[in-house]
Parts: structure tokens; sequence; C-alpha cells
């Protein structure tokens, strides 16, 4: 090659990187871009100080809080579950659903409760068996293969859907809490779950290289077996008879304690068909509407369903929210619950912060972008409740939470329908509030998405 040839092409090739590369002098100009004022002096010494969202503040927004619903289901003052430090708010939701109605329907004290951590023993083991199988299903894949890297990334957690409560009252009923308690481990997750994930993978491992002729189901079998035993320490043996009846609001027996196993008490006292009864709707505007839509791997037990839902526009899952709420049924409801949160006062509304002013700057993206780009996402289930119309229009939500009786609003959160459209994602309704053409879709064939999928990074 000639020499002029080579520097030639050493030139560009040195251009085109001090174009790409933070050299010094990118960095000169963006540095000469810099004006500071004296405002920015005093921003800079309040963020030194103190959190960006107690700046951004929204003052006008801080006036008395408008609480008036004009449809709700009553409540009798549920608010009080508290899922602590744990990522059961799937749960909890799913349980509080229905504990409102058999509090309802039996004319129940308030202070009648689930055992969440009954059927999170089980959602643990079944989660384990599901990683494991998969494991050995997979076997001849490579480890830099997609779905194997997400096996491995997510072998098991405390998130969840309505799927799996579902899947696991259907198979092990509900008992409960006073039958069996929360314990530390159940309502600090982290930690413990840690340790099991640990173990799962380093069990995931030995199936990959157990040789060829192997018995795998009898490994899998023994590596539950270890499973059981450290969820059995940390959350307590679950419960398989108890002895139960309603009391009164000064806590005395209405009738004689009778026997029951935990699916014989699920049958008696609610016995709904959850599998059958219920649909799961969904926003997202990434794809498209009137679809179905199912995601590998992401269910609660190896025999049970994978996470499938109909991808409706807002108005469609309004309306057949009203019409739940206005027949006095709570719903199964998921959003993206950090953003624009008030959670001193329990307010989500879009004005309660302005980041933008602070920095100087805007952000514009929209519902679609945000899911694309992994910004937002569902991450929190709570129970929708109330709504209130005006003009037959919604304007405002409120939604039972799972945080304690002292968080937000008396334990409950109050939406705005603003920020309702911007970050409400997923609604479960009863098949009666649906109209054919939503009942029509959701049967049709489902398109199936990768467990890696941007809409459910943030599992609740």
């Amino acid at each position: 090659m000639k020499k002029s040839l080579f520097i030639g092409i050493f030139a560009v090739v040195s251009m085109g990187m001090s174009a790409q590369s933070l050299t010094p002098e990118v960095l000169s100009r963006i540095q000469a871009k810099q004006t500071p004022t004296a405002a920015d002096k005093v921003i800079h010494n309040a963020l030194a100080a103190g959190d960006v969202s107690a700046l951004a503040t929204n003052h006008a927004n801080q006036g008395e809080m408008d609480t008036y619903f004009n449809y709700s289901v009553q409540s009798k003052g549920l608010g009080t579950t508290d899922q602590k430090g744990s990522g059961r708010c799937w749960l909890f939701t799913g349980l509080n659903v229905l504990r409102a109605q058999m509090i309802r329907e039996y004319k129940l004290p308030t202070g009648m409760e689930f055992s969440e951590v009954y059927l999170f023993f089980y959602d643990q083991l079944e989660k384990a068996n599901l990683f494991l199988q998969a494991i050995i299903d997979t076997r001849s894949k490579g480890m830099d293969d997609k779905t194997m890297e997400w096996l491995f990334q997510h072998p098991l957690s405390d998130g969840g859907t309505f799927t799996g409560v579902a899947d696991l009252i259907e198979k092990y009923g509900v008992v409960p809490a006073s039958v069996m308690p929360e314990t530390y481990a159940s309502n600090n997750t982290s930690r413990f779950t840690s340790l099991v994930k640990r173990k799962l993978r380093e069990d995931g491992i030995r199936l990959r290289k157990a040789g060829k002729g192997a018995d795998l189901q009898g490994m899998k079998e023994e590596m539950l077996a270890e499973i059981y035993h450290m969820l059995a320490l940390g959350f307590g043996e679950p419960v398989k008879e108890f002895k139960w009846a309603p009391k009164d609001k000064e806590g005395k027996f209405v009738s004689e304690p009778k026997t029951y196993t935990p699916q014989e008490f699920y049958a008696q006292f609610l016995g709904n068909d959850l599998q059958n009864d219920y649909i799961m709707l969904m926003n997202d505007p990434t794809r498209d509407y009137w679809k179905t839509y199912e995601i590998e791997y992401d269910r609660h037990t190896y025999d049970g369903h994978n996470w499938r839902y109909l991808n409706l526009p807002l108005d469609d899952i309004k309306e057949m929210a009203i019409t739940s709420i206005m027949d006095s049924t709570m719903l199964y409801f998921s959003c993206d619950v950090g953003k624009e949160l008030d959670r001193t006062r329990g307010l989500l509304d879009l004005n309660n912060f302005d980041y933008g002013s602070i920095f100087g700057t805007t952000f514009g993206m929209d519902k679609a972008e945000r899911i694309a780009t992994f910004d937002s996402g569902s991450s929190h289930a709570m129970t929708l409740m109330a709504v209130r119309l005006e003009n037959n229009k919604p304007v405002m939500w409120k939604v039972e939470n799972s945080w304690g009786a002292s968080s937000g609003y008396q334990g409950h959160m109050i939406m705005t329908d603003e920020w309702f459209n911007e970050y409400m994602f997923r609604l479960v309704v009863n098949k009666k509030y649906a109209s054919q053409k939503v009942l029509d879709a959701y049967k049709k064939k489902p398109v199936m998405l990768p467990c890696w999928d941007p809409m459910f990074a943030a599992e609740e």
C-alpha cells in the first residue's frame, strides 16, 4: 500500500473516532455550552442537600386532596394488609379481591384476612420446579442462548400476576391468616430469596453437566427436597388442615368451628372459577389492539398457565372497570406505581412534580416509547375499587393498596384519569362485565412473546 494512501485512510479513521469519542476537544465544546446562572447555583445547593423529588414538588398541586367518588365498592376499611419488604403485591391484591367478596357475602368483620405466606410457600416451590424442569427441557441449548440466559437470570422471584394467583389457589386452596401467620423471611424476601436463587442456579448447572443416561428427574426431586426444606425453615410448614369458624365484631364465634383442608375452605366460602371466569386485559400501545398475547415461561407452576392477556385501547378497559365497580366488584389492577407518586398523600398525578424545570429540559416520551425503552412497565398490583364520573367520563380512580393502613391515603391511593392513561397496564375483569366482542377476541390464538420482552421486564 502506498504511504500516501495509508495516511489518508488513517486520517479518515481518526476523524471518525474523534466524532464518535468523547475527546478533549468534544468535551471542551460541551463545557463551553454551559452557562451557569445564579438559579443553577441555588438548584445545585438544593440537590446537594436533599432529594430531587422534594425540590421538584409542584406546590400548586399540594392543596387539599380531592377524595370524592360517586361509585365505590364498600371496603369497610380493607386497606390494612401490608406486604412489607416483599414483592408479593400480586398475591396480596388477588387475595384482597377475594377477601372483600367473602367479607361482603358472609358479613364478616374487617379483620378477616387470608394467609399470603401459605400460598407464597407453594409459589416459590412451584417456581423452583418450573426453573429446574426448564433447564432439563433446554439442556441442548448453549449457555449464551437468550432463553438460557433469561432462565439463569430469573430462576425465581417473589413477583407475579393474577394467573399465578388462579393457578395456585386452584391447586392449593387458601387458609385464614390466623392459621399460618407471616414470618420475617416472608415479609422481607430479598435476602432469603437470593439464597434460594443461588441454590437453584447451582442445581441448574448440575443438571446441565449431568452425563448421558443420568436420572434427571430423580436429581430434580432431590433438589426440590432441599428447596422445600429451606422454605419450611423460612416460612413454616404449609398447613394441611385446620379448624375455623367466623367471628362477630366482638371476636365471638358465630358457629361451631369445623375442620377444613385449604381446598375445602376455598370451595365452601368462595369457589370462584378463577381459571375460566376472568380475563386479563392490557393496554400496550407498542402492539396491535384486539389481539391476545402469551408470555413464554411466565407462569407460576409447570403444569399451570402462561400469562395471557388481551390488548385493548384504554376506553374499552375503562368501560369494563366502571361497570364492575358500579356492580360492587373490586378488580385486580397493576401499574407503574413509582411514576409521579406523592407517596405521603397517596396521590398519583402527572402534576405532582416538575422535573423538567429543575434541569431546564423536557421529559417527553409517550407511553409506547417508555415501554419500548424499558423506562416504564407494570411494577405494582393493587385493588381497583372506586371511580368518579363527570358527564359519564372518569376523572379520578381509587385503589386499595397493600402497604399498610398508614400509607398513602388511609391505606389507599388516588389517581387522576390522566395518570391512569399513562401508567395503567393491566386489569383483571370478570367475564360477565365484558362485551361479546371482547370475549370473542380473548378466545383467539395468542401471539407468543419471549420471556425477556420489554413489557414484562418490570414484572410486579
